[in-house]
């Protein structure tokens, strides 16, 4: 520690940072423009000046370190005066638009105006124009309000891996484009919206529709990939405005991926809105109410009944169906709807590492058959930012694919990766032994590769002991699934039932091979319909995450909680209460099973130190690591193919197909 004095008071501070940063950890703020936290240092903003004891010149204290004995003043009128100066060049060339800009209210520019502008100007010539730039259906941009911070720019190159903004010219035509007109093509793009001071880069689905004091603030999470990234839900009346990221440096730090941003639109988009019923006499659907609805599906208590879930389903209806299954063993069946190949399906506490160990002091990563860009986008961020920071080596066990981290493809198949694991590829082993606490990435689509995928954690761990194991889930909710323990679902389960429940399914290719030859009656339970809704016997509306509270267990099996937003417009209800009124069954609030859980969720830090393990590490191998294990030979691919269409509910937003679109059309099958 060293001493320094701010405006003649002595403190302590860290060695080797920036005065800046040492303000801040005092709770001193000094204004700024260019700087921010998740990017480098540009200074060229010069909003930050400070007085340096024995300097004559105001200096920038974004990039000035601190000195044992330094003394710092911030609020002088030397440097008053110096960031009215600032703030005056700055509004040279900027529009007198903030009545219709859609970031009055929360524009910087405005903040540091109003405390350090003047109230007249002293320059009567014209304003410079700047052309607007088309950067895709998600963002909107008005480029004479911009004021060259370059934060987009050094976001797009140092986190996003895309170079698209770019500083144009120099001096006073200086403006930040792009050399050709395209898109933004990367999945996490929508944060220059936040990082922009100004009103130059906004949200485009958000243009025009509310102001910021109109707003009502909700605090909840993204169900849209694994992560679970924090989010604020901005909402007017019963509708959606915008998502904003919530720091969370545990999970998600500061940023969100474009589905979770942008995909609210969903929330209206097709769904369900009331209950129907199949007639067979005109083979119509006409609609029906709750009571006609409970009084007509009595039988599912007394006939087989096989209850299809998947893993984007909330952990409390989870264990309400799991319940179900142990009251009525004979009759209840509950599986899961996945790629999953196993049989078995293990909760494994313990065995995988959290996002955080990402910034470890790991020298190396290896991705087996695993994508992060299109799987896990806040995952591959980190990634990218600790490569930008380190000396940091990426290998890809499988198939290539567009990565924006360099990194070194090796073609390899399951039953190759499992040899090099072992030691029996001399020279890669040999690399893979000799790195430094690697860091493994295990694919959703290993599991769809060979059976008994959870032991591969365990094994991994075993061969490499300071490894840091990290399972991708494409789903919201799969860790809930391996908790409870439910199987993957099989055509002789369906064949020996003759009711089905749909809850919360997508409509996808496996779930119709597996209804082939099936004439039993089903259930339809979602927020949207489909082409197999339209052969249920009956279509229920159920809630989005938006409309009710749900426990979710991320991938690093972090219980994390949606807030209740607003409540539906629809005639529809939470999954949970319709199962606990056809079964006629009490909410079991004290759940004692889930206990562990719900305590974390009110205390987040217990997550840390948690020491819970279902089944550990030594059982897991004792039990099941001699079982035999199917392994298939084909070429590993990543397990979602269309990162803006991934599941029922980003399939129904528009604004989500019609970037899926674009990213179509400007495919290439080669590298540019």
């Amino acid at each position: 520690m060293i001493s320094i004095k701010v405006n003649n008071v002595k403190f302590y501070v860290k060695p080797d940072i920036s005065v800046l940063e040492a303000c801040k950890y005092l709770g001193i703020t000094i204004p700024r423009f260019c700087y921010h936290e998740i990017l480098s240092v540009a200074g060229n903003c010069r909003m930050c000046l400070i007085e340096l004891e024995n300097i004559e010149k105001p200096v920038a204290s974004c990039v000035t370190n601190v000195e044992n004995g330094m003394s710092i003043w911030v609020n002088t009128p030397f440097v008053k005066k110096a960031r009215e100066n600032v703030i005056e060049t700055l509004l040279l060339n900027h529009p007198l638009d903030c009545p219709i800009c859609d970031q009055a209210g929360e524009c910087d520019l405005q903040d540091q105006t109003k405390n350090f502008g003047s109230n007249y100007t002293r320059f009567s010539f014209n304003k410079r124009g700047v052309e607007d730039k088309n950067c895709g259906p998600l963002i909107k941009t008005i480029m004479t309000r911009c004021i060259h911070c370059t934060r987009c720019v050094r976001f797009g190159s140092e986190i996003a891996g895309v170079d698209y903004l770019i500083t144009l010219n120099r001096g006073t035509s200086t403006e930040i484009g792009s050399y050709a007109p395209k898109l933004f093509d990367s999945e996490i793009s929508g944060n220059v919206i936040d990082l922009c001071p100004v009103g130059a880069l906004t949200s485009k689905p958000y243009a025009f529709k509310a102001r910021p004091w109109e707003l009502r603030l909700n605090e909840s999470i993204d169900i849209t990939d694994g992560v679970g990234s924090n989010i604020y839900v901005n909402f007017k009346e019963s509708e959606v405005s915008r998502i904003m990221p919530k720091a969370n440096s545990l999970v998600n730090e500061s940023i969100i991926s474009d589905k979770a941003r942008f995909s609210y639109d969903a929330i209206k988009n097709n769904r369900i809105k009331n209950l129907f019923e199949y007639n067979n006499q005109d083979s119509k659907f006409s609609l029906q109410n709750w009571n006609g609805f409970f009084e007509k599906v009595h039988f599912l208590s007394k006939d087989s009944l096989t209850i299809l879930i998947n893993d984007r389903l909330d952990l409390e209806t989870i264990s309400l169906v799991k319940k179900l299954n142990f009251t009525y063993p004979n009759k209840i069946k509950v599986k899961t709807v996945n790629k999953d190949k196993s049989e078995n399906n293990f909760y494994t506490s313990g065995l995988t590492d959290n996002i955080i160990d990402i910034e470890s002091e790991t020298n190396v990563c290896f991705l087996l058959s695993s994508n992060p860009r299109l799987e896990s986008t806040i995952l591959n961020a980190r990634l990218r930012f600790k490569y930008k920071n380190s000396k940091f080596q990426v290998f890809s066990l499988g198939q290539t694919f567009s990565a924006n981290i360099p990194t070194n493809f090796v073609n390899l198949n399951i039953t190759n990766i499992v040899k090099c694991l072992e030691g029996k590829i001399s020279l890669f082993s040999k690399m893979v032994l000799l790195s430094k606490s690697p860091l493994f990435f295990l694919g959703e689509s290993l599991k769809t590769s060979f059976s008994n995928f959870d032991i591969l954690p365990s094994f991994i761990k075993s061969k490499f002991r300071s490894a840091k194991v990290i399972k991708i889930n494409s789903a919201c909710n799969t860790e809930s699934v391996s908790l409870s323990n439910i199987k993957r679902a099989n055509r002789k389960d369906l064949g020996k039932s003759t009711n089905v429940m749909f809850v919360n399914l997508d409509d996808l290719l496996g779930l119709r091979k597996l209804l082939k030859g099936f004439n039993g009656k089903s259930i339809w339970f979602n927020t949207h319909g489909s082409k197999i809704a339209t052969k249920s016997n009956f279509i229920i509306p159920t809630l989005t995450s938006f409309e009710e509270e749900q426990v979710l267990l991320n991938l690093e099996q972090r219980p994390q909680k949606t807030n209740k937003t607003f409540d539906s417009f629809f005639n529809a209800r939470s999954i949970k209460n319709i199962l606990l009124s056809i079964f006629n069954m009490k909410n079991d609030k004290n759940n004692a099973s889930l206990g562990f859980i719900y305590e974390i969720l009110e205390n987040s830090e217990k997550f840390e130190s948690l020491n819970t393990k279902l089944l550990t590490q030594k059982q897991l191998l004792e039990k099941y690591n001699d079982s035999s294990s199917t392994i298939v030979v084909y070429p590993t691919k990543s397990s979602i193919e269309d990162f803006y269409c991934s599941n029922v509910f980003t399939r129904n937003s528009l604004v989500m197909l019609q970037c899926s679109q674009l990213k179509r059309n400007n495919f290439t099958n080669f590298e540019a």
